[in-house]
């Protein structure tokens, strides 16, 4: 393969076909000095030609990688970022790096009905209690935090305690401490998880108005539904009086939480156009992908996953630990930890979950990233799944800087196989549990 070396700098075509120009004033030029960070001599061989038969490409040897503009280095200014690249740029740095997942986002639709969230979610079950207290301006804070760094997503649910009113404090500085544009980039997922009593078209609106008052929004981003008891129909009564708010502009999407494949095809046989159901899915509980993404995919409804990291057993904190042994090991001090312990003891037991831990960890190195974020890329990279939840204890700990790795993070054939070749040792809990929210009506 014949490499050419080029000395001078790149032509005006060149610059233009690599990076962003636009007409401006020649004082906002600056001089290749000013970039102190990779200044180059013009004297120096600046740029090279890559190629491969007739295919070539010229580049500079010095690239500006865009990584940092993923999150997790401070919010970016669309305008003061494109002006840097235009210095950079000017100084002759002429070319840009970038990747298409650095796309954070991922659309859920169904026919006219469609919301773009960020595919890691932030998961506010922990605000209510069991994981520590919570300090209302501390948990603000970590959500501005949060969505400063590119994870704009909430998940929250009416049975979440102060979840929805700890949202509307948050949107509400959101509103006057932020540009106008970034207000649409910020999504409220909720839930609405009633009793199974008869739904009237009262009780449904009462409820959803709570929600929105609560969560201070005209119009809930998306509205969750959960239903105990398959027994009573009364679940599509309620989807229907849903719909209708849709209709109204009080709800922008209508979807499902632990529904099973069942009754998500007769709910979308019945016509409502609901764009996803919420649903457990981890490493450990592969059940979506045995009889729920199927349907996901020749319908269009996509899968948002909770317990993907299971509460934090899916972490370097219980690698090589033995929790047969009192206080041998971390305590399961928090509603999560316990209830995916029971979990892994269903799938196959602590010593076969350390082999797991052992492979995600062994993954993570050659990588350079920790278990947890192989764990949800992992599953994110599975059919039908449009976004995975992260729990986040606001106020109490802080995980921004795992959670962007996961966008980075690209699994290859041999981590996969690798995966799978531990998981399919664990039982089939589709059989021990049932499918998607059976545990939940045993």
């Amino acid at each position: 393969m014949a490499v050419t070396i080029h000395n001078a700098l790149p032509s005006l075509n060149a610059l233009k076909s690599k990076s962003i120009i636009r007409n401006r004033p020649e004082s906002r030029r600056v001089s290749a000095n000013s970039v102190r960070c990779c200044q180059v001599a013009t004297s120096d061989k600046q740029s090279i030609t890559v190629s491969n038969g007739n295919d070539s490409l010229e580049i500079c040897r010095v690239l500006n990688g865009m990584w940092q503009t993923s999150g997790g280095w401070g919010r970016i200014d669309r305008d003061d970022a494109v002006d840097a690249m235009l210095r950079y740029a000017d100084a002759g740095l002429t070319t840009f790096d970038m990747a298409d997942h650095y796309n954070r986002t991922s659309v859920v639709k169904n026919g006219n009905d469609m919301l773009d969230i960020c595919r890691v979610v932030n998961g506010m079950w922990q605000t209510s209690g069991g994981w520590g207290k919570i300090d209302i301006n501390n948990a603000v804070n970590a959500m501005l935090h949060y969505v400063d760094a590119g994870l704009t997503t909430f998940d929250m649910a009416d049975i979440y305690g102060p979840a929805e009113d700890l949202y509307g404090i948050f949107i509400n500085r959101v509103r006057r401490e932020r540009p106008p544009e970034f207000l649409d980039k910020v999504r409220g997922l909720t839930k609405w998880v009633p009793p199974p009593v008869k739904m009237t078209s009262s009780i449904v609106r009462e409820s959803i108005d709570v929600s929105r008052r609560r969560m201070d929004v005209p119009c809930l981003d998306m509205l969750q539904f959960h239903w105990w008891d398959y027994s009573n129909p009364g679940y599509l009564d309620a989807l229907n009086h849903l719909t209708d708010l849709k209709e109204e502009g009080k709800i922008k999407t209508v979807a499902l939480t632990n529904f099973d494949t069942e009754r998500l095809r007769i709910i979308l046989e019945n016509g409502i156009p609901v764009v996803s159901n919420q649903v457990q899915h981890s490493v450990v509980d592969m059940r979506p992908q045995q009889k729920m993404a199927e349907l996901c995919q020749l319908t269009g409804v996509k899968l948002i996953t909770y317990g993907t990291v299971m509460g934090g057993l899916l972490s370097e904190k219980f690698l090589d630990t033995n929790l047969s042994i009192p206080f041998a090991g971390p305590p399961l001090n928090t509603p999560s930890l316990q209830k995916y312990k029971r979990m892994v003891d269903a799938w196959g037991g602590w010593s076969q979950f350390q082999v797991l831990l052992q492979t995600l960890k062994r993954i993570a190195s050659k990588h350079g990233v920790s278990i947890p974020v192989v764990a949800v890329r992992y599953i994110l990279d599975q059919p039908a799944v449009a976004g995975s939840m992260i729990g986040v204890r606001l106020g109490l700990a802080e995980h921004i800087q795992d959670t962007n790795a996961i966008f980075m993070l690209s699994l290859d054939e041999d981590d996969v196989n690798s995966i799978q070749e531990v998981t399919k040792k664990g039982k089939d809990l589709l059989g021990v549990i049932g499918d998607c929210g059976d545990e939940y009506r045993r």
